[in-house]
């Protein structure tokens, strides 16, 4: 049977395929053959669709290996900050931003820096109140770890005189015994959520569990399926979801069996400390799978915040803070046990792991596990490593643990600023920082993914990060990798961290059309992040995107 599609006159670098490959066929989805224009042309008929690359470059469709499609959605409504610095700047943004969207409900901007208004300077109520004294407004914080919200904002939550939270959150007081309107990490956050038109549904502590009318069900759905559209435009043909609950499969399965996602889904099941070992049960609510498109299988738990809120757990104290190394959000015998019991029932464990106390004590929970259990192809996986001790770099082959990590998260990146991170973080651990190069040489498995919406969701730009990133002073260890180490990251490495090696990531006979063509030159990435951009996007043997210029 002649081939679906046909993709001719394309370059593919050894990395994917054998040298003098330039074309692939295509037929039910899977990839029939790789060869030369002329193997391959032999295989189509009239009803081929045949893209002539031009010369592009063909790889296998990037498998994004850490985001939040949700919250990615609702952030493309939202007031993008990441490169406004400046009270003037700030306002004027938000004017715009509030002119344009009329009404009385709260407006939020997402990504902003914590040096917004100046290095001497976190913001506060005060200062937004200057913006907007009347109408509620919201700045969630680059890392999505921290918000910051108006006056308004705070007397609609019922938070302006406090709450009460659990160790790790925080609603920041101020000397007049008001609330200063930085909140610190999600339970904080939550109450200017509800406030939003999506009532915290995106949110990372929702559990999923509570009924949804079914227009606010079209809504959410619709921002999703907007989400995977985005991936798409960016080469993104897989996408490792971080956070998951039962309302999100639900929704993610509708959009799958009527053929709405443009992107394939691997969900998992977010859990906290008050969950305990019975919160693993929960995933049993997700329902049935969408072969090829949605997978479940996987618990995602967060053990520390970031260094920005002093919330990442340490091995030693913070710097300036005798004593203080923050704590961890799930006990070590309630984390370690959980761990046991999903790796027990042959689930994997991704665990958010940022300061070193946090990744040591997430090798343990994964060693406990092995112990238990048995050891067995877990590929438990650490999400992020911003920090790691030398000690702890050594644990992790032998535990067969894959480490997920964002070349456009080490400040200095992707426009974010070396302070504050760097000096709370303190020198004494920067030469294990984000180690890329450090892992890669254990032969760890290394995945790269964005934390999109927390930055850019373009793996080009990441690359692009992950190629020119610099030591933070003379005596640090470069960490940068190669092109091709990049790319096994967003691909091959991506399909495998993920199980999916035999049916993606990957230019092989049989396994699953997802491809994607570059304009522009890979190699030149290094000296210009636009020298490569995404012309087409094909995900199990259809186009879910195409440029405008793409002329194919």
């Amino acid at each position: 049977m002649p081939a679906d599609l046909a993709i001719l006159n394309a370059r593919v670098r050894p990395l994917f395929a054998a040298p003098g490959t330039t074309a692939v066929a295509v037929g039910c989805g899977r990839i029939e053959a790789l060869g030369t224009d002329e193997d391959i042309r032999a295989l189509t008929g009239p009803q081929t669709r045949i893209i002539d690359a031009g010369g592009r470059e063909l790889l296998p469709g990037f498998i994004e290996s850490h985001l939040h499609l949700f919250m990615g959605g609702a952030t493309l409504s939202m007031l993008n900050l990441g490169e406004i610095f400046g009270f003037d700047a700030v306002c004027a943004a938000f004017e715009t931003f509030i002119n344009d969207n009329p009404g009385a409900d709260m407006l939020s901007g997402f990504a902003a820096n914590y040096t917004i208004f100046g290095d001497d300077r976190r913001p506060d109520r005060h200062l937004l109140d200057k913006i907007s004294p009347d109408r509620p407004i919201c700045m969630y914080s680059v890392d999505l770890h921290c918000a910051w919200a108006n006056t308004s904002a705070l007397e609609l939550a019922g938070i302006l005189h406090g709450a009460d939270l659990e160790p790790g959150s925080d609603v920041v007081m101020g000397d007049d015994g008001l609330a200063t309107g930085e909140l610190r990490e999600f339970a904080a956050m939550s109450f200017v959520q509800q406030l939003s038109k999506l009532q915290g549904r995106d949110s990372l502590d929702n559990k999923g569990l509570d009924p949804v009318p079914e227009g606010a069900r079209a809504h959410d759905r619709a921002l999703i399926r907007m989400a995977g559209e985005y991936c798409a435009s960016h080469g993104i043909t897989s996408a490792v979801n971080m956070d998951g609950n039962p309302y999100q499969a639900g929704l993610m399965r509708d959009l799958a069996l009527a053929g709405n996602m443009a992107v394939r889904v691997s969900l998992p099941l977010k859990l906290v400390e008050s969950d305990g070992v019975a919160g693993v049960d929960r995933i049993e609510l997700f329902g049935e799978e969408v072969p090829g498109w949605l997978h479940f299988g996987r618990i995602k738990m967060f053990l520390d915040g970031v260094f920005d809120t002093w919330t990442a757990l340490t091995v030693t104290d913070y710097p300036g803070r005798a004593g203080f190394r923050s704590e961890p959000l799930i006990a070590p015998n309630i984390f370690n046990a959980i761990c046991i019991e999903a790796d027990k029932r042959g689930l994997q464990v991704a665990t958010h792991a940022v300061g070193d106390g946090a990744v040591r004590a997430t090798i343990d929970g994964y060693e406990a596990a092995a112990r238990a259990n048995g050891a067995r192809d877990s590929r438990h996986r650490i999400e992020h490593i911003d920090t790691i001790t030398p000690a702890d770099l050594d644990r992790l082959k032998p535990l067969g643990i894959a480490a997920s990590m964002q070349p456009v998260h080490p400040p200095g990146s992707a426009g974010l600023p070396l302070e504050p991170t760097t000096t709370i973080m303190g020198r004494a651990r920067w030469n294990t920082a984000f180690p890329w190069r450090m892992i890669r040489d254990r032969d760890v498995p290394l995945a790269f993914g964005t934390d999109w919406p927390v930055s850019p969701l373009s793996p080009l730009y990441a690359i692009h990060c992950a190629l020119t990133r610099r030591p933070w002073d003379d005596a640090m260890p470069d960490q940068r990798l190669t092109l091709d180490e990049c790319l096994a990251a967003y691909t091959i490495c991506g399909a495998y961290c993920d199980f999916c090696e035999d049916h993606r990531g990957a230019l092989k006979q049989g396994l699953a059309a997802d491809l994607v063509l570059i304009d522009g030159d890979l190699e030149s990435l290094e000296q210009n992040a636009s020298a490569a951009t995404v012309a087409v996007t094909i995900c199990d043997g259809r186009v879910t995107y195409e440029a405008e210029d793409a002329n194919v």
